[in-house]
């Protein structure tokens, strides 16, 4: 008795003291010394299975090699995983329970590392499909098939032998005492061992359906034959769809796997769970419940997030008064400190003045002490006309003598001030254009400079005006009242003494020819003249006259095209865009932003091209005194309107259109058709714009359609041109008339003149005969005129015209034969000629935007970051009155947010992977859709401003940098019906992170179709892209290489790839094989989904590069 006593106390002591040693050192072989064969005490048996069950758990030390080389891409910590899976910890009473039933046994049944990497391997090589038969082994064969070799049963090894569960190498004889699978086990069909079910299994006794005969809740039959074989244990362990009966049933929880509790009310179970998860507030969870309704939740998101957008919207638009209000508060501070610095100037003028006066007075009354002579006391010289400051332009110009009119200092008092001679006569020159006084006209024609009249060619044209101009509002400053004073008297008030002075630009030309290249096709040919500063020119002639294309090349606007003669800018060689800054080009559509005001218009014109250290009142003042000008006062506030929305008026806009090149104070404004459109007082109205701004020294020169008689009487200059770009007249509009009668050709009465002369360029009007001249000889009229030489093709048009031997010299042809041009080529010769001019176009075009010729301008421009501000600041006002398009994007996207997470519930054999390839689709489609709008809507608009010489790079960024408040918004707006109505494992931010990479992906491509595209083919692309990607990307496996490697290239395999790894990390537990299954028939990989994240925002960034190269490269043709 005290033996037995000895020996129960003993045992204990051993026991503790070999798990001790197994804690400190894991890798002990722990080994069947026959102590299990306690089981049956009640004391012993708790130590047996902590011991039983620290065996076990040693077991994943060996395994963890193995898995990370064959199961890496499905397993990122074997030791976590595994500890998930088989960590029975807080639950061992299936061990207990099964040693007492094999009365110590266990150890000898469970399967050792060598038998499950056997059946771990058989899955993973058949398939799950084929796991209810493994491969032929030492116990299971065609010649030694025992009992435990059916499903749900396990045999044990001889008493006398022992067993190594860390063997990994050896499988042992294992054939004597069959019997059923203990509960929480499972023995598969074709071993005769027993491996415990994992975690989140329930794993009972199976029994036999008399019905069917099959053991239910398993699908395995009886063996026939033998009737003292009964229903076993679990069978298989494999992926959820051959082996969903182990899994732990939806809407029940497995805390064990012999234990299954139903879900209690206000708690929810997924399929596996070995616990009962808590229902958010909010939500509807019944007993029994497999998940909870979150729909309350999406609801409450998308209210909070309406709510948001509406507060953003709404303080934005408050934020746009405020910043309106307060530009406006500017301006009339502005003005308010140019009157106050005007009337320090004048109480300053005038004590210095009464100063000068005391100073003459004393001299005189010395002098009369003194010498006892009588001096004259000399009048005083008028302000601004008998005085000129030394090193100025004004000393370059005579004084102007005063007429009988002029007061002198001593007559003027107490009288009305009358204005002054110079005055007199600007005036005299607007109002009378016939006037020759202060004109030094020498342009086109050589002869008009002899028939001038004699003591009126005072100086050159820029010299006068640029004087006249300063001397006018000098006078203004100094007669107005403050209250009546308009903006551009303010500008002169401000900078009296220091006007600023533009520069000047003479643009002269000579035998300037325009071949089309690959045609041989003359779009312009022996141009020769010149535009002057400070006038007004005007191009006219019938269509096809090479109008624009003359003005596009004195802009050098032109591409395509052979050009020979000479452009000279100043008198010298040089291009003309080394003074891109200062020239203004006004293209003939009214290239206008219509969502956006008057006003905002020019300001960010004058922002962005005006010098960048002008101060910030002088930027305002001088886009008041354009408005003002343009009479643009009543609309300023007006949106310009567009196609969709209604506006100001046309002519408004024509104004506007014009007043985006004013506001950069050029010294060179050409205008394509500015009047095409526009009735008789606002042509009018625009031309006495232009007049003014000419008095400032500035060249304008303009194409003009059908102009009345009274507008054509306000053009200096007039430049009419035969159909093929050749000259009929070029000079003074006052001298037209009389050149054209010289030739015979005479005016009727009640005709406008300009209407007659094209008519008869059309050949619509007949010269009679009486006159001698053709209408296709008026251009060798003209060359014959000044002396210039004819082209050799033009020789048959000399008939009946009386010539001499130095006009009818040849000209170069500008290396065309004419026999050779004419010559029928192969349609080989016509394909590569046609090859050969679109390279070489191409080609003018990246020079024209690359090769950035020197700035000759003086003037500096903001930089490319205070650009970026101020293009932000315009897209993020276009953006905010683009709210209702943004609203319907949102709308759409929550419709089918809403649709696809009902329909496509969440899968757990595929981890939700069919709703989220709809998911990857929808989104790439509707956000391409909504990216189109951010540049195909504008291409008209860059085009224009980047040949301004406007930031191409801050126009882009500001784009991308508004855009990216979608990038965020739109996922959230997306998922807050998806993710509620869908409910998958995965959570909502992993989601949503991989959202925001996708739609900044697809974002980009859509930058991309919108510039390179057509709207039309881009939408199509669009849709078509995303849906044939995601088809590459889920066939990848049942294809070659080939498609294999073409769906690495797909952005729609890795953000698919990104979805299914975010929500395949969150099954564990029952779940590994399953998990391993799914990912490995994907091709997908656990540890890639930063990867995948990476390459989605790698893609956007390409596209975007590629995009903004296209943008700058392929521009208008």
């Amino acid at each position: 008795m005290s033996t037995k006593r000895v020996n129960t106390c003993w045992v204990p002591s051993i026991l503790i003291l070999i798990v001790i040693l197994l804690s400190f050192s894991p890798c002990v072989q722990c080994q069947d010394d026959g102590d299990y064969t306690q089981a049956d005490n009640p004391a012993v048996l708790p130590l047996l299975t902590n011991l039983l069950y620290s065996q076990m758990s040693n077991l994943t030390v060996i395994f963890s090699g193995e898995i990370s080389k064959q199961l890496g891409f499905c397993i990122k910590d074997p030791e976590t995983d595994l500890n998930g899976a088989f960590n029975f910890s807080s639950n061992t009473a299936f061990l207990s329970n099964c040693l007492r039933e094999t009365k110590g046994d266990l150890t000898r049944r469970l399967c050792t590392a060598a038998e499950m990497k056997f059946y771990f391997n058989t899955f993973f090589e058949r398939g799950s499909q084929t796991t209810n038969y493994l491969k032929p082994n030492k116990n299971c064969n065609l010649t030694s098939w025992a009992s435990g070799c059916e499903p749900g049963w396990a045999c044990s090894v001889g008493s006398n032998q022992k067993v190594n569960l860390k063997n990994s190498k050896d499988m042992p004889r294992r054939t004597v005492n069959c019997k059923p699978c203990c509960e929480g086990f499972f023995c598969p069909h074709g071993i005769t061992c027993m491996i415990p079910c994992p975690l989140g299994a329930y794993c009972p006794l199976a029994k036999l359906n008399k019905t069917t005969g099959i053991c239910d809740p398993y699908r395995y039959q009886l063996p026939p034959g033998q009737p003292n074989h009964t229903c076993g244990g679990a069978d298989a362990w494999a992926d959820v769809s051959s082996s969903s009966e182990v899994f732990c049933s939806a809407g029940s929880y497995c805390p064990s796997t012999t234990q299954k509790i139903p879900c209690s009310s206000g708690h929810y179970c997924r399929m596996g769970s070995t616990s009962q998860a808590k229902c958010f507030r909010l939500t509807t969870c019944d007993p029994n419940t497999a998940n909870q309704n979150l729909h309350a939740y999406g609801v409450m998101l998308i209210a909070a997030l309406s709510t948001l957008l509406l507060i953003i919207y709404n303080c934005s638009d408050q934020v746009l008064t405020t910043r309106e209000r307060r530009q406006a508060k500017s301006r009339e501070a502005a003005a308010r400190s140019a009157r106050e610095t005007a009337q320090a100037r004048e109480r300053w003028k005038s004590a210095r003045d009464i100063a000068k006066k005391h100073a003459i007075g004393l001299q005189s009354q010395l002098s009369r002490t003194f010498s006892r002579k009588k001096s004259m006391k000399q009048p005083e010289p008028l302000k601004g006309l008998g005085q000129v400051k030394p090193g100025t332009d004004e000393a370059l110009l005579p004084p102007v003598a005063p007429g009988p009119s002029q007061p002198t200092s001593t007559t003027s008092k107490g009288k009305k001030k009358e204005p002054s001679n110079l005055t007199k006569m600007m005036r005299s020159l607007e109002e009378n254009s016939e006037s020759n006084e202060g004109f030094n006209l020498e342009i086109g024609d050589k002869n008009l400079k002899k028939n001038a009249p004699k003591g009126k060619q005072m100086h050159t044209q820029s010299q006068i005006f640029k004087y006249a101009y300063g001397q006018i509002e000098k006078e203004k400053a100094l007669q107005q009242q403050n209250k009546n004073l308009t903006f551009s008297g303010v500008i002169s008030m401000a900078t009296e003494n220091d006007i600023r002075t533009r520069p000047v630009i003479e643009v002269s030309f000579k035998d300037l020819t325009l071949t089309l290249r690959g045609k041989n096709k003359h779009l312009l040919r022996c141009v020769t003249g010149k535009i002057m500063p400070g006038r007004v020119s005007a191009v006219m002639g019938p269509s096809g006259a090479g109008k624009t294309t003359f003005l596009s090349a004195l802009a050098g606007k032109v591409a395509g095209c052979t050009m020979t003669g000479s452009i000279l800018v100043n008198g010298k060689d040089e291009s003309i865009h080394s003074y891109k800054k200062i020239i203004g080009f006004v293209p003939q559509d009214d290239i206008v932003h219509g969502n956006l005001t008057v006003e905002e218009n020019l300001r960010f014109s004058a922002r962005c091209r005006l010098s960048a250290d002008m101060p910030k009142p002088d930027k305002v003042l001088v886009v008041e005194r354009v408005i003002e000008s343009l009479g643009l006062q009543a609309v300023r506030e007006s949106l310009v309107g567009t196609v969709e929305k209604r506006g100001i008026s046309g002519g408004q806009r024509k104004r506007v259109n014009v007043g985006l090149e004013m506001v950069m104070e050029p010294s060179l404004l050409i205008l394509d058709e500015p009047t095409s459109g526009l009735d008789s007082s606002s042509s009018q109205l625009l031309l006495r714009a232009l007049r003014r701004e000419a008095l400032e020294g500035v060249n304008i020169c303009m194409v003009v359609h059908q102009p009345s008689y009274a507008l054509f009487k306000m053009f200096d200059d007039l430049i009419l041109l035969a159909k093929g770009g050749l000259t009929v007249y070029h000079g003074p509009v006052k001298k037209v008339e009389e050149y054209f009668a010289g030739l015979g050709i005479h005016v009727p009465d009640r005709v406008n003149p300009p209407d007659h002369f094209i008519d008869i360029l059309e050949g619509i009007v007949k010269l009679s005969t009486s006159s001698g001249v053709n209408y296709n000889q008026l251009p060798i009229r003209w060359m014959l005129h000044n002396g210039y030489p004819i082209p050799p093709d033009m020789h048959h048009n000399l008939d009946g015209i009386e010539i001499s031997s130095t006009s009818t010299t040849a000209i170069p042809s500008n290396g065309i034969d004419p026999a050779a041009a004419s010559a029928e080529q192969s349609f080989a010769g016509d394909l590569w000629q046609d090859v050969k001019c679109t390279v070489e176009v191409k080609k003018d075009h990246i020079q024209h935007k690359f090769l950035k010729p020197k700035d000759l301008s003086n003037r500096v421009t903001p930089g490319v970051f205070r650009q970026y501000r101020y293009f932000l600041g315009r897209v993020g006002k276009q953006r905010l009155r683009e709210a209702r398009i943004q609203a319907v994007d949102y709308l759409i996207l929550l419709l089918a947010g809403a649709c696809l997470g009902t329909l496509a519930k969440v899968s757990d054999e595929t981890f939700g992977a069919l709703g989220y390839t709809y998911t990857v689709i929808a989104v790439s489609l509707l956000c391409k859709i909504a990216g189109l709008r951010s540049f195909s809507l504008d291409k008209l608009h860059y085009w224009r401003e980047s040949s301004a010489g406007m930031s191409s790079l801050a126009y882009f960024l500001s784009k991308d940098t508004i855009d990216q408040f979608n990038t965020l918004i739109k996922p959230v707006v997306y998922l807050s019906m998806f993710y509620f109505f869908n409910n998958p494992r995965s959570s909502f931010t992993d989601n949503y992170i991989v959202l925001v990479c996708l739609v900044y992906c697809v974002t980009g491509i859509a930058y991309a179709f919108a510039i390179l595209l057509e709207p039309g083919p881009a939408q199509l692309w669009s849709v078509l892209l995303p849906v044939v990607l995601t088809l590459i990307a889920t066939q990848q496996n049942s294809n070659g290489v080939i498609v294999q490697n073409l769906a690495k290239l797909c952005f729609t395999k890795w953000a698919l790839e990104a979805f299914v790894i975010a929500n395949a990390e969150r099954y564990s537990g029952v779940w590994l094989i399953t998990r391993c299954g799914s990912l490995m028939t994907n091709g997908y990989d656990v540890n890639d989904w930063a990867l995948c994240l990476i390459i989605l925002v790698i893609t956007g960034i390409i596209s975007r590069v590629l995009a903004f190269f296209c943008m700058v490269i392929f521009q208008k043709k």
